[in-house]
């Protein structure tokens, strides 16, 4: 078993506030993040992938296509987006790291090759506030 790992980037806006709470509760949970005005970041998006090598690339899978997807799939449907407004598959979800880290690997999973299997998403929100989804 190897694994490979792709680094991507993209920035996104976003709301943390739950619509069942009084806004004093959000604001008491979420602090600044619960903003009507949003508030945005500069997200890193980490993919690792597993499985075998291709005895005849020598690859797990060609890192360049690895990179499209990534950004076909994930990456230009976030990029410079409102995560509460503008995205998909964010409906109906508080868009908080965890949820979106856990979205992002089910907008992954099902398009790699059959031989290749999703291992880690791991996004950073912020240089020191990152979560890691493993698809458990």
């Amino acid at each position: 078993m190897i694994y490979l790992t792709r680094h991507e980037h993209f920035n996104a806006a976003h709301k943390l506030f739950n619509p069942n709470w009084t806004e004093e509760k959000n604001q008491e949970v979420f602090g600044k993040c619960a903003n009507h005005n949003w508030h945005g970041h500069n997200y890193d998006l980490i993919i690792t992938i597993k499985g075998d090598v291709n005895p005849d690339t020598g690859f797990l899978m060609d890192a360049k296509h690895l990179s499209k997807l990534i950004n076909d799939c994930v990456c230009d449907k976030l990029d410079h987006k409102n995560l509460n407004l503008d995205v998909d598959f964010m409906q109906g979800v508080l868009a908080s790291t965890e949820n979106l880290a856990i979205a992002i690997w089910n907008q992954l999973a099902t398009h790699l090759p059959a031989n290749v299997k999703l291992h880690c998403v791991k996004l950073y929100e912020t240089p020191r506030i990152c979560v890691e989804y493993f698809g458990e």
